[in-house]
């Protein structure tokens, strides 16, 4: 039998061999319990790379993606993220472990209170959860060092990418159908914006307003 430990080991080793090479970003992998955003029968799962599904219709991403997300966003501890989808929370909690804040909208108000309800559990304070329209933004605390997006839209959303500070970064899967979508890196630079694919991958639709609890 597998003791923790072991688990722990294979985890790493796994998110090594599918290209996650910062190490600040595979240590604040390793110290987030993915266990600890997993209700029930999956809760068993939470080492294995693979997608899970969570309340309200939604998904927990798989580690690697997780990981080759925030790698590509390239955080630094002096930064603020903006993340939209917040979901069951893993996301927000491995960003805050590299970022100076983060702020994170769900669409969802049952999934907002239970991630709110899992940052107090584990002692989380740096990370600020609302409900609301995430296709929006957030113009309040604007503009963002960096932009996560974890839901796929047509095209990066305009109103986000102005909420992008200059030299900013947003990684935000693209793509119409929900088999075929990429993975986007966009920069804010002086000039503009700058685009760079990074790979295939497959999230939830990004919908506008508010999901019926």
């Amino acid at each position: 039998m597998t003791g923790p430990d072991e688990r722990l080991a294979q985890f790493v080793f796994t998110l090594r061999s599918k290209g996650i090479t910062d190490e600040r970003v595979l240590t604040a992998l390793e110290k987030t319990d993915r266990a600890a955003f997993i209700r029930g029968t999956f809760a068993g799962r939470s080492y294995d790379d693979m997608p899970l599904p969570i309340e309200c219709g939604q998904t927990i991403s798989q580690p690697s993606v997780v990981g080759l997300m925030s790698q590509a966003l390239r955080v630094g501890p002096r930064d603020t993220v903006l993340e939209i989808g917040t979901g069951s929370g893993y996301q927000a909690a491995v960003l805050g472990r590299l970022a100076r804040r983060v702020y994170t909208i769900e669409r969802f108000r049952r999934l907002t209170e239970a991630a709110q309800a899992r940052f107090r559990a584990l002692d989380i304070h740096n990370v600020t959860v609302f409900t609301g329209d995430g296709s929006h933004g957030l113009p309040a605390q604007a503009p963002f060092d960096r932009i996560l997006v974890t839901a796929a839209a047509e095209d990066p959303p305009g109103p986000l990418l102005a909420q992008l500070r200059e030299g900013g970064i947003m990684v935000v899967p693209v793509g119409q159908s929900d088999t075929v979508q990429t993975l986007i890196k966009v920069t804010r630079t002086a000039q503009g914006l700058e685009y760079d694919e990074l790979g295939p991958v497959r999230f939830v639709p990004l919908v506008e307003g508010l999901g019926d609890d």
